[in-house]
């Protein structure tokens, strides 16, 4: 275990797809394939950041302290992928299923934090731990009343520009086992973000993206494959 060393912890969390944990093994197929893709458009959006984990429908990133300024960028460029690659994904795909009709509801959250973290690696696998990472997940549990917001830290809210760091929002949030703390968010719906939107795509290229859904979920549907 190497020693410790301050870091930004950035937290980006799909919501919307819990309810289909529960149905078919189609919608169940279809869904991760969606996941997957948003999560991939997310991740290929911040080349400079280090994916730590990905953890179910959410990513786990990093990065040094030098680059603690770029978090709200690479944020941004996150919210911007996600929701440019669905609307791709909506346009494009035909199928009806639950999960491919409901793509358009899906959201995303992000977490960000700075703090002590500790790199451990256990065979070719390295993970942040410590009390700083604990905290950064236990902020994804809160009462934040928006559907896609920025959630920070205290001493992320100081390093925002005047003009935004009004705009955030303080409430005090009970962390479990860690007591309460002042937390700030920001809704990404309020903010000018400019998400370009899609040329309408042609029925010869809508059903091609439906078929190569249909063909990189078959392994799960059959139950070949469950990761």
């Amino acid at each position: 275990m190497s020693t410790g060393e301050r870091a930004l912890l950035l937290l980006a969390d799909i919501g919307g797809y819990t309810e289909f944990m529960r149905l078919h093994r189609l919608n169940l197929a279809h869904s991760h394939e969606i996941t997957q893709r948003l999560l991939e458009a997310m991740l290929d959006a911040v080349p400079a950041m280090k994916l730590v984990e990905v953890e179910g429908d959410a990513l786990f990133l990093s990065a040094p302290l030098d680059d603690e300024n770029d978090w709200l960028p690479a944020t941004l460029a996150m919210y911007r992928a996600f929701h440019a690659q669905q609307q791709w994904m909506t346009a494009h795909n035909l199928c009806v299923c639950d999960a491919c009709r409901r793509i358009g509801r899906l959201h995303v959250k992000f977490v960000a934090h700075v703090g002590e973290v500790v790199r451990q690696r256990i065979r070719d696998h390295e993970k942040l731990v410590g009390v700083e990472v604990i905290t950064a997940h236990r902020m994804l549990k809160n009462n934040v009343p928006a559907t896609e917001y920025l959630l920070m830290s205290e001493p992320l809210h100081r390093r925002l520009a005047p003009e935004l760091r009004d705009r955030a929002v303080l409430f005090e949030q009970e962390l479990e086992g860690l007591g309460t703390m002042p937390l700030y968010f920001v809704e990404l719906g309020d903010l000018p973000i400019d998400v370009p939107g899609i040329p309408a795509p042609t029925l010869a290229a809508q059903i091609r993206e439906t078929v190569a859904l249909g063909l990189r979920a078959f392994p799960r549907v059959i139950g070949l494959r469950t990761t």
